[in-house]
C-alpha cells in the first residue's frame, strides 16, 4: 500500500477539502482546536470545495481550505510548505480580512463571526518548544481573552517526532498522518477516529484518478524545480563573496558545486 504526501498542495486540498467526505475535515478541526461534547464542530460548509486543477499554465495556488461551522464560525487551514519573508504579518492580514470581508459598509458588528487559522507549517516559527501553538489577543496583565474572534493555531511539524508507539492523542495521530503518511506502508492499527481512518484511505494511491496523480506528480516537480532555483541562487551568492576575496575560480567550483564556466560566467559579470 502506498500513500502520497499529504504536504503536497493537491493531496492536500484533495484530502481536506472534500465535499463527500466532511467527516475528515470536522475530525481535524475538532482535534486541533480540542473540541469537545457540545462544544464539538458537527457540521462544515467547505467554502472552497476541492477541484482539480488546470496545470497547463504553470504554477498551482491550491494553498488552503476555508470551512464554516453550524455556529458560522469560520475556519482557515493551511499547509504552508516554504517559510516566506513576513510570514506572521501574511497570516494576520489573511484572517483579519477574512474576518472583515463578512459584512458590508452600514451592517452590524454583531453580525461578524469568529476566525480560526490553523497553519500547518513545515519549518518553525515560534519558540514554543511544542508542535501546536495557540495564539490568541489577551491582557498582558491578567491574561484575559477579551477580545475573541481571532485566534490563530500553529502545528510545526519540524518539532513533531513522536513514534506510531507514542501517539497518545487524537491530534497527535492527525499529525503523525500529515507527516508521515507518505512513507507508510498500512494505516496504523491505533487509529480509530472515523475521519481520520477516512483521510488514509482518501491517502492511498490507488484510490486517485490518472488526472489527480498526473496533477499530484506535476506540483511534486514544481517543488523540485523551485528548491532547485533557490539552491543555485544561494550558491551564486556564495561564489560571488568568494570572488570579492579574490579566490581562484576552481576553488570556488570546488566549494559550491557550480561549474568552473558558471563561476566564470559570474566572474565577467562583475
Amino acid at each position: 500500500m502506498k500513500f502520497v504526501d499529504v504536504k503536497n498542495d493537491i493531496a492536500f486540498r484533495k484530502i481536506f477539502g472534500n465535499e463527500n467526505k466532511k467527516e475528515i475535515l470536522i475530525s481535524f478541526l475538532n482535534a486541533v482546536l480540542m473540541l469537545e461534547n457540545d462544544k464539538k464542530i458537527i457540521s462544515v460548509d467547505i467554502l472552497t470545495p476541492y477541484q482539480l486543477p488546470d496545470l497547463k499554465g504553470g504554477k498551482v495556488t491550491i494553498v488552503d481550505v476555508k470551512a464554516k461551522d453550524q455556529s458560522n464560525k469560520n475556519y482557515i487551514v493551511e499547509m504552508q510548505v516554504a517559510e516566506v519573508d513576513g510570514f506572521d504579518k501574511r497570516v494576520l492580514y489573511y484572517a483579519s480580512k477574512s474576518y472583515s470581508s463578512q459584512i458590508d459598509r452600514g451592517d452590524l458588528y454583531e453580525k461578524l463571526n469568529p476566525i480560526f487559522f490553523i497553519g500547518i507549517l513545515d519549518f518553525e516559527v515560534t519558540q514554543n518548544k511544542d508542535y501546536i501553538s495557540r495564539h490568541k489577543i489577551i491582557d498582558t496583565q491578567t491574561s484575559e481573552n477579551f477580545i475573541k474572534d481571532i485566534e490563530f493555531n500553529f502545528i510545526e511539524l519540524p518539532k513533531f517526532n513522536k513514534q506510531e508507539i507514542e501517539l497518545t492523542s487524537v491530534i497527535d495521530q492527525w499529525v503523525y498522518f500529515i507527516k508521515n503518511a507518505e512513507d507508510l506502508e498500512v494505516i496504523p492499527e491505533n487509529v480509530k477516529d472515523k475521519g481520520l481512518k477516512i483521510a488514509y484511505e482518501d491517502a492511498i494511491k490507488y484510490n486517485w484518478t490518472k488526472e489527480e496523480l498526473d496533477a499530484y506528480d506535476y506540483v511534486l516537480m514544481r517543488e523540485q524545480d523551485d528548491r532547485g532555483v533557490i539552491s543555485l541562487k544561494v550558491k551564486k551568492e556564495i561564489a560571488k563573496k568568494f570572488l570579492s576575496s579574490g579566490s581562484s575560480v576552481e576553488l570556488i567550483a570546488l566549494n559550491t558545486g557550480l561549474t568552473i564556466e558558471q563561476v566564470k560566467k559570474l566572474q565577467a559579470e562583475k
